[in-house]
Order: structure tokens, then C-alpha cells, then sequence
């Protein structure tokens, strides 16, 4: 919920400021910047991460001719972020050790995009902002990883095994349980779940300098899976996800 009410404050204070950089260029001669091409790298939150969601690569390179007589970019970007269900909740078991209960799978996705970028807003000199719209689209690549526990065995030996929850058995899945493997065990057993995305998202720059830039992308995206990610053992999982995102850029262009 609070990412949810930042994300709309933010957007609040974009338009905002948008609406005040259009009436100042009104006022004077427009000096448009123009660029060939653009790489950055950012980081990404998102409705359905924690605060920092993944990481983003994204390239844009100009085109021929122009839309609705804007320039236009070939968009190009890959993204690897961390989904989350919103059941998801840390405890503390009795022996100190923080897990999340009934968690049984990380659903972690790879994104490749293509897309196009249109300009709405140039820059004016070396003032105000840089103001584009991108719609994009491409595979997901879900890789739906073991959730992995210890457990003290026969022996006191510790194990580290995956949480499997079957809710029609008795058996406490949780019996032995000592903490939580580290984030790398369980990679091997990963299972792929193929997909497909789409996003809309309208990119500020932000940065004074012409060459070093730094901006902010502001979206929505909506993504299915052939099959439901299997996350939580007690809530519903699904294979439809949508989701409102942030990401912080730096680049440059040339």
C-alpha cells in the first residue's frame, strides 16, 4: 500500500511539474536536443516487490522519420526483478530465526523488451526536463525457486531441504525447522515458467549535463504465465500479474 500511494504522489509531482515546464517553453524559442542513441542502467521497485524490486538494462537508438511528428527510438531494455506475493509476510519462529510463512517458491523474472520511444517534450538548452512515452513488450522468463528451510534430522545433522505444504496432510511441514538456507541454495532445482509482458511508461530526464543523464521511468505492466506460480502454500496463487513501477536511471547518449 505504501509503494502504491508513492507511486501516485510521484506521478502527482511529475505531471505537475510537466504541466510547468510546456508554459515556460510556450514563453521562448525552442532549442531542441536531439540524440542518436541513450544507454543507462537502473534500479526498479515495483506494486509487487520490496523496496528495491531488480535491475534494468535499456538502450534506445534513433529511427527514421517520425510519429505523429515526434522523434521516435527503437526501445531495447532487459530486466531481471525479484515478484513477490502479497500474502507474503516475515516472522520470527521460536528459535529467533525470521521466515515467511507458508512461502513455498521465489518467482524471480528475466524480461527482454522491444519497443518504441517517442519524444513528447525535448529538451530546451540545457534546462528543465526531457520528457518521452515507451510501450514495450517481449517474453517473461519465470524461474520459480525453492523456497529452502533447515532442519535438524535423526542424528542433530542440518539439513537444508525445499518447503513442500501439503494442505491435505497432517504433517507439520515446519517439524525441525531451524532457519532458513541462504539465498543461493536452491538455484539447481528452479523451474522455468515461460510467458509474455507488455509496458507503458513515460521516462524523464532529469540530468543538467547534455552527455551524463540521469532520469526516472514512471509505468505499468502486465504479465501471464502459462501456469500459476506456485508462491504461497495457504493463499491463492495466480498466473496473471499486474503492476505499477519506478525505476531510477543513469546513462548516457551521444
Amino acid at each position: 500500500m505504501i509503494r502504491v500511494k508513492l507511486l501516485l504522489s510521484i506521478c502527482i509531482l511529475v505531471f505537475l511539474s510537466t504541466d510547468i515546464y510546456a508554459q515556460r517553453r510556450a514563453k521562448g524559442e525552442d532549442i531542441d536536443e536531439v540524440y542518436k542513441s541513450f544507454t543507462s542502467f537502473g534500479l526498479t521497485t515495483n506494486t509487487n516487490s520490496g523496496i528495491l524490486g531488480g535491475a534494468v538494462f535499456r538502450n534506445s537508438s534513433a529511427i527514421p522519420g517520425k510519429l505523429f511528428g515526434k522523434n521516435q527510438y527503437r526501445y531495447l531494455a532487459v530486466e531481471l526483478v525479484n515478484v513477490r506475493h502479497p500474502k507474503e509476510l516475515a516472522q520470527s519462529f521460536n528459535t529467533g530465526a525470521r521466515f515467511v510463512y507458508g512461502k513455498q517458491n521465489y518467482l524471480f523474472v528475466l524480461r527482454p523488451e522491444y519497443g518504441r520511444e517517442i519524444t513528447l517534450f525535448n529538451r530546451h538548452e540545457d534546462e528543465g526536463i526531457a520528457i518521452s512515452a515507451i510501450v514495450a513488450a517481449g517474453p517473461s522468463l519465470g524461474f520459480e525457486k525453492p523456497y529452502m528451510i533447515q532442519r535438524q534430522v535423526a542424528g542433530g545433522q542440518v539439513v537444508t531441504t525445499p518447503l513442500r505444504v501439503d494442505p491435505n496432510s497432517t504433517q507439520d511441514p515446519y517439524e525441525g525447522f531451524v532457519g532458513v538456507g541462504s539465498f543461493f541454495s536452491g538455484f539447481g532445482q528452479s523451474k522455468v515458467v515461460p510467458g509474455l509482458h507488455i509496458k507503458t511508461a513515460l521516462s524523464f530526464e532529469l540530468s543538467a549535463f547534455r552527455e551524463n543523464v540521469t532520469g526516472v521511468e514512471i509505468g505499468f505492466l502486465a504479465e501471464t504465465f502459462t501456469r500459476k506460480i506456485d508462491i504461497m502454500a495457504y493463499a491463492q496463487n495466480k498466473s496473471f500479474y499486474t503492476s505499477g513501477f519506478i525505476t531510477l536511471y543513469f546513462g548516457s547518449k551521444k
